[in-house]
């Protein structure tokens, strides 16, 4: 267990030491919102949805070529990482503390973190935060306050990894919605492997917003 405090054999928490556990396949974890420590975690299976696997319904697909509802980037962390915490997230009680907010806010300082977020207006609607390694994206959480709002988010984040060259998106777990979406679980031995390959990949998350070079070929939307 990792601890902060005055325990001589506590480990100093710091947003290096989150980026070395990333890259060894282990997340860090709160039992809940008012825990003091944190804990480390490597599932027997972990969470995945396949770049080239995301699922998409028929009313999804319309929502998201018809929805109001405008894409930001790296804009609000505090309000994402607070609405992760609060609204409409897929677990019954968070598990991010004060200790996740200040290491994942360090680390969205650094460039590492990074949000999908979807304002109705001036409103934060949904969204959802991740790091992003080499060629590995590590989905932490997200939430909604508007109907799809999630989902929007996370349709934006794999059109984004796509058009970024990732190769993997980690989402620790696999609860029924994600499932829903083409998420999958596999055995940790699988999951080390793929994530070694997605270290050594270079990526980048802001491709998509880049202006396309003269003469690129346009790809047909689904």
């Amino acid at each position: 267990m990792a601890r902060k405090g005055n325990d001589p054999f506590s480990v100093e928490l710091t947003p290096d030491l989150i980026v070395r556990a990333y890259r060894a396949g282990i997340f860090p974890m709160a039992e809940d919102a008012d825990a003091a420590d944190l804990f480390w975690v490597s599932p027997e299976r972990r969470g995945v949805i396949p770049l080239d696997g995301f699922r998409v319904s028929k009313s999804l697909r319309k929502t998201l070529r018809t929805h109001p509802y405008a894409i930001r980037i790296d804009t609000d962390f505090p309000g994402v990482i607070e609405g992760c915490a609060t609204s409409g997230t897929e677990r019954e009680s968070t598990w991010i503390n004060p200790e996740i907010r200040r290491l994942y806010g360090a680390l969205f300082t650094r460039g590492l973190c990074h949000t999908v977020e979807v304002w109705d207006g001036d409103a934060l609607v949904g969204g959802l935060y991740g790091l992003a390694l080499g060629g590995a994206f590590f989905g932490e959480s997200m939430f909604h306050r508007r109907t799809d709002a999630s989902k929007i988010a996370l349709a934006h984040l794999v059109d984004r990894l796509r058009a970024g060259g990732f190769t993997l998106l980690d989402t620790q777990f696999v609860t029924d919605h994600l499932r829903s979406l083409g998420g999958m679980e596999i055995p940790r031995v699988e999951y080390e492997t793929r994530l070694a390959i997605a270290l050594q990949q270079p990526a980048d998350f802001f491709a998509i917003d880049r202006p396309r070079t003269s003469g690129a070929a346009e790809t047909p939307e689904d």
